[in-house]
């Protein structure tokens, strides 16, 4: 029986010895950072043209992580790499060969790599909102503001769950093709196309994405976006509750099948 210390050791040596690996969480932090600095410098030339109620729902914390829609994308080839690579390599054999504890090897992996990506996600959620208000001048905000510090706390915990998440589905799928075109069009297209919708807001507001990023806003309404039915927290329970379910699917259903 392997123990669980060294199952996490042998976990964190693939990792960190793959490139592929290394460059998306590398690529996470550097679009994000780098479109949010972007939007908060064009934001901070245009304010005086938005609207008076996109003046009045101005949220200078959840502009600054405007990068976010790209950065989890990289997230999410991240989560998907360190789950479908053991299938596409042929490795999952010799891995369940040395670790036949099928719950054991699952979660010593999602365990050390959430943690990395739950690290890089709140270094590239204080790295974004300290540069983005930097750049936005007189509407900057102060990390010592109302909600504020929790909202960057909780863009670093989405960035994690994302990636966590995109593990529990390329442990249910197999396949590293198939999870990221699944997963990619899911978050850059048809969430934010049905969220746009008004027949289906009501459908696609408790997608995690959407319901997750609500952690990020100081403001209910940033933006002059739609009220939502939950608040912050609410918003990331919905989160975590897709995230148990990729995972626990991703167990049951390695428990069942052949390697």
């Amino acid at each position: 029986m392997a123990s669980v210390p060294a199952v996490l050791n042998a976990e964190w040596t693939k990792i960190r010895t793959v490139s592929s690996t290394t460059w998306t969480l590398i690529c996470a932090f550097g679009v994000t950072v780098a479109m949010g600095a972007a939007l908060c410098a064009v934001m901070n030339a245009q304010f005086d043209n938005l609207s008076d109620v996109e003046r009045a729902t101005f949220d200078p914390t959840f502009v600054s992580f405007s990068g976010m829609i790209l950065g989890q994308l990289a997230m999410v080839v991240f989560g998907v790499l360190v789950v479908g690579t053991e299938y596409s390599s042929g490795m999952i054999r010799t891995s369940l060969a040395a670790v036949p504890q099928r719950g054991t090897f699952l979660f010593s992996k999602i365990a050390v790599a959430g943690v990395l990506a739950l690290a890089v996600g709140l270094a590239t959620g204080f790295i974004s909102f300290f540069l983005g208000q930097a750049l936005l001048g007189d509407h900057r905000t102060d990390i010592g503001a109302d909600n504020v510090l929790r909202a960057v706390f909780g863009g670093g915990i989405y960035m994690g769950l994302i990636a966590i998440f995109s593990m529990g589905v390329a442990a249910m799928l197999r396949s590293s093709m198939l999870s990221l075109g699944i997963l990619m069009p899911f978050f850059f297209l048809v969430s934010q196309i049905l969220s746009a919708v008004p027949g289906a807001k009501s459908v696609a507001r408790y997608f995690p994405d959407q319901a997750g990023s609500k952690i990020m806003q100081v403001l209910p309404d940033a933006m002059n976006s739609d009220p939502a039915p939950y608040g912050p927290w609410g918003g990331l329970g919905i989160m975590i509750a897709w995230v148990v379910a990729a995972v626990l699917g991703g167990y049951v259903l390695l428990k069942k099948r052949d390697a």
